[in-house]
């Protein structure tokens, strides 16, 4: 039978083990969580917060998280199927840093680390290997025939504009920057970080592809920044677009330079990268390597709070606004990180720490296969292979349902494993018991694995809060799409009557421009719309002409402010004639344009009044689960949280 997804977090029996060490700081809903769970949470988002919470603030803040999470079960959201199979993946995958042979894992962390001391700038030569596997051979003489040209005094940059199929790098000669450890595959690392400045590497194969790396200069690892930016977009854009660029960014930072402290709402407004934009032009934190330059070397450079000056980048124009600095961090805060990527399926070295594991893991749990049951079922094979004769053969054998093999005290019989292989059809007896076997020892090791999961989560504390934070978490995320996100987007009622009670929050700085933006392919085109438009009704006009005209217009319903759009401050503001951005589309105008001080409609707005919207279900729910879930808080244990 298959096990449930909070089989072996910790709960129950097992978590009486550790009343004496790890106490329980507060009951919700019944349901008792530990000082550990807590403290681990209460660290981590301190960590991540600019202005961390105090100890009051994030208690308040921690039993709503776990009244929303029984809320969540209430709701019978940790039944689904689709979030038992998602949860059991990732608590295999989280597993999997704690299951390899330690001290051969620590020699890699060992090096990896040691490599985190560094960047590297690499530069490559690359050709990607093909799906068609049948076709690699091929691409690795055409690979090896470019590291004979090199050998013989080739020109690597060269060589690497004309013939890397990377073409980011190539077009720099193949430089791709400066590189860190552990961001690129094992065999690329060894070779970027082993050459020294000039030298060239013999051709080194990837999952990807086969490369050859040119070593670069090194420099101590600058540790991580979170920066937020203004961005106007200059690729792909016409000479005419990107001076209109080049205009807007300075006008920003004209701006910014007398009032710095608007940069979040200018980044908001006026950012063309809309992603960071609803952020304020807040992004991840990033290291060496992840931004493209000059953005990198610029974040870097200044101060945190300092504002750059415009600069371009492959992008467009950025000002860019520094948050924070994080140093390169220790070999205690890197080593979960290292682990992680070492024991991924994806990762080279995971066979060999693989098969290290079973044979560890067999010797802890004392596992004991029958090998007596397990060569009669193998026998079934070596005739004629294996098809759905065989197994139908197995089904019926005295022997379907003895033991397999034992973990413990858990038995598992010949009928579980069968039921796994039995879409197996291969008649070649030899490929059929390469077959029996590979999918044997997978069987096998998946449950010596699932078995120490078990463990795991009673041995060590880590792995349980992890573990727990991400089952929590994915309630927590179901739950507010339930109760908040979808039922607040889908209330279209809802929307426009709260935008009606709440209008006088719904107010614009600046004049905005109102209607239907046309580009058209001549004059004629254009006069023959502007007679259709007025025969049809405004909520079928865009579709209508875009389906009647085709290529010959481009039709869009805008609302934008003055200052945003140069077709429509054209026409509307006055602003100077521009040349359209299509160029097979040269006449431009608005039908119905309309200038308007505040917003008239839900519509001009949706975006603002959809969140305030759910923040107002967000506080109707929670008013209610506070009324619904009892918490109760064992202050002596929570005032021992460090």
């Amino acid at each position: 039978m298959k096990k449930t997804v909070m089989a072996g977090i910790g709960l129950g029996a097992a978590a009486l083990m550790f009343a004496a060490k790890d106490p329980v700081i507060m009951t919700v809903n019944g349901v008792d969580v530990l000082k550990s769970e807590f403290e681990y949470l209460y660290h981590k988002i301190s960590q991540q917060q600019i202005n961390p919470q105090n100890l009051d603030e994030y208690v308040e803040m921690f039993k709503l998280y776990k009244m929303k999470v029984a809320d969540a079960k209430a709701e019978g959201i940790d039944t689904l199927s689709s979030f038992i199979k998602e949860t059991e993946q990732y608590r295999h995958d989280l597993a999997a840093p704690y299951l390899a042979d330690s001290v051969y894992l620590n020699k890699l962390v060992d090096e990896a680390f040691e490599r985190s001391k560094e960047e590297v700038e690499a530069r490559h030569i690359m050709l990607f290997k093909s799906r068609d596997l049948s076709e690699n051979p091929a691409i690795r003489a055409r690979i090896d025939s470019i590291y004979g040209v090199l050998k013989a005094g080739g020109n690597f940059e060269d060589l690497a504009e004309r013939l890397s199929q990377d073409r980011n790098s190539a077009a720099r000669g193949g430089r791709m920057g400066y590189i860190l450890a552990n961001q690129y595959p094992y065999a690329f690392e060894e070779a970027a970080f082993s050459l020294s400045e000039g030298e060239v590497s013999e051709v080194v194969e990837s999952p990807v592809g086969y490369h050859i790396l040119k070593g670069g200069k090194r420099r101590p690892a600058r540790g991580k920044v979170q920066a937020a930016h203004i961005l106007k977009i200059t690729k792909g854009k016409t000479d005419a677009e990107k001076a209109a660029a080049k205009q807007q960014i300075d006008s920003i930072y004209e701006v910014l330079k007398s009032f710095p402290m608007n940069f979040t709402e200018m980044a908001t407004r006026l950012s063309d990268d809309r992603g960071s934009a609803r952020q304020g032009g807040m992004l991840p934190w990033f290291g060496a390597g992840e931004m493209v330059d000059p953005f990198d070397s610029t974040a870097f450079a200044i101060s945190d709070g300092a504002i750059s000056t415009p600069f371009e980048s492959d992008f467009g124009w950025h000002i860019v606004k520094r948050i924070g600095h994080r140093p390169a961090p220790g070999k205690s805060e890197m080593k979960p990180q290292l682990l992680a990527r070492m024991t991924s399926r994806q990762d080279p070295r995971y066979k060999m720490i693989r098969d290290r594991q079973t044979e560890t893991l067999a010797k802890k749990h004392n596992a004991q296969i029958n090998k007596k049951s397990l060569q009669a079922l193998r026998t079934l094979g070596s005739g004629s292979g294996m098809d759905s004769t065989s197994f139908a053969h197995a089904r019926a054998a005295q022997f379907y349902n003895d033991e397999l093999f034992r973990i413990g005290k858990i038995s598992v019989p010949v009928s579980e494993f069968v039921g796994t292989i039995d879409k197996i059809n291969q008649t070649n007896p030899a490929q059929a018991l390469d077959l029996f076997d590979d999918n044997f020892d997978a069987f096998y090791n998946g449950r010596l694995v699932s078995a120490e999961e078990d463990a795991l989560a009673v041995e060590v504390p880590e792995y349980r809060n992890l573990l727990k934070e991400y089952i929590d978490g994915s309630l927590l995320y179901e739950v507010s799409v339930r109760k908040v996100w979808d039922r607040a987007a889908k209330d279209t009622e809802g929307l426009h009557r709260y935008f009606e009670q709440h209008r006088d929050e719904y107010k614009w700085n600046e004049p905005h421009a109102k209607g239907y933006l046309v580009q058209a392919q001549n004059d004629s085109v254009a006069n023959l719309i502007k007679a259709r438009a007025a025969e049809l009704g405004r909520d079928t006009l865009v579709n209508t002409i875009r389906k009647e005209f085709s290529r010959k217009v481009a039709i869009d319903k805008v609302l934008v402010a003055k200052g945003s759009n140069p077709m429509v401050d054209n026409i509307v503001f006055g602003g100077p004639v521009v040349t359209p951005k299509n160029a097979n589309l040269e006449v431009y105008f608005m039908i119905d344009p309309r200038v308007i001080t505040e917003p008239e409609e839900v519509g001009d707005v949706r975006g603002l009044v959809t969140s305030d919207y759910q923040n107002q279900f967000q506080e109707e729910w929670e008013k209610e689960l506070r009324n619904r879930y009892p918490v109760k808080v064992y202050d002596k244990v929570l005032r021992k949280v460090k």
